[in-house]
């Protein structure tokens, strides 16, 4: 079975993607991931500033979640589009650029610097859990609807996705705000929370930052819901990038049955690799023979037939 997906005019090899995060911070991460199978890069978030990040320890792991406090590092503008304009001539793949900000400003000028590297798409991320710590909270839909034109003006017609937080109250309004400001897609979710993880032997919190973002198998259902919400909340009529607890070829064909058209795979990446990909795609086509299933497509969104 060909899994090939086009969205937005883009064409990725296969509907399994790199989630934004820190694995993927440069050119070599990058080509590394599409050695290894990646249907499409989503590059960590940049800041146009260098932005220190918290110290280490950042991220705790077990076998059903992971808490991470990275803060969102960022080496500044100058180191960003120098291993975007590395990498971009060259790519195989869509790359998908995460964007950061404090207000609509900030975000447009962010989009007008990685424009003009003509990356594939971008995405606003409006969900980290580092807003709490900097900005005093969560994007609320006020601001996305103002965010999400500013840069949609300076990105032309390169494609937009926004990156939506499970911590608001209804997320499929919420997205459907966005699209109705001009987003292109919608990416969901990011991580769940805070939480806490603690050593039993020093007493002390594993994270330097004491409370970290959750992600992994453990939020799976929950990502899948929120993906139903949007789906639902938008018509079926925009992309979903899915993101939350893949980990098998069956996880991803739950997110495409409740709508999503890619599906990103992060704490996978921490445990495993870029081994992931080829692994969860070969369970994918394993369960597509056994069901019958000629095309990836034929499954998005069946949740709501």
């Amino acid at each position: 079975m060909d899994l090939q997906q086009d969205i937005l005019g883009l064409s990725f090899d296969s509907p399994l993607i790199v989630a934004a995060g820190k694995w993927s911070w440069t050119a070599n991460d990058w080509q590394g991931f599409v050695d290894a199978g990646a249907g499409g890069i989503t590059t960590k978030s940049f800041w146009n500033h260098v932005h220190e990040g918290n110290p280490e320890p950042t991220i705790v792991q077990s076998d059903m979640w992971t808490l991470n406090a990275v803060g969102l590092p960022d080496k500044g503008p100058e180191h960003s589009s120098g291993e975007l304009q590395q990498f971009l001539p060259q790519s195989s793949v869509p790359l998908i650029v995460s964007i950061l900000g404090l207000d609509a400003a900030e975000y447009a000028d962010n989009a007008k610097r990685i424009v003009a590297l003509q990356p594939s798409a971008l995405e606003i991320n409006l969900s980290s859990p580092t807003f709490l710590k900097l900005k005093g909270t969560y994007f609320d839909a006020d601001e996305a609807a103002a965010i999400v034109p500013a840069v949609k003006q300076e990105a032309g017609d390169i494609p937009v996705f926004v990156k939506l937080s499970p911590n608001i109250p209804d997320i499929g309004a919420f997205a459907a705000r966005c699209v109705k400001a001009g987003a292109d897609g919608i990416t969901a979710i990011n991580t769940l929370g805070t939480g806490i993880a603690i050593d039993l032997m020093t007493r002390k919190p594993l994270l330097s930052a004491t409370r970290g973002g959750l992600s992994g198998p453990g939020i799976k259902p929950l990502a899948v819901r929120c993906i139903a919400d949007i789906y639902k909340a938008t018509e079926g009529k925009v992309p979903i990038i899915g993101v939350g607890g893949v980990a098998t070829g069956e996880d991803a064909i739950e997110f495409i049955m409740a709508g999503a058209s890619l599906v990103g795979l992060a704490s996978v990446l921490l445990k495993e690799g870029g081994s992931a990909f080829k692994r969860i795609q070969q369970e994918i086509q394993v369960w597509c023979d056994a069901q019958g299933v000629n095309d990836i497509a034929e499954l998005r969104g069946v949740l709501h037939t």
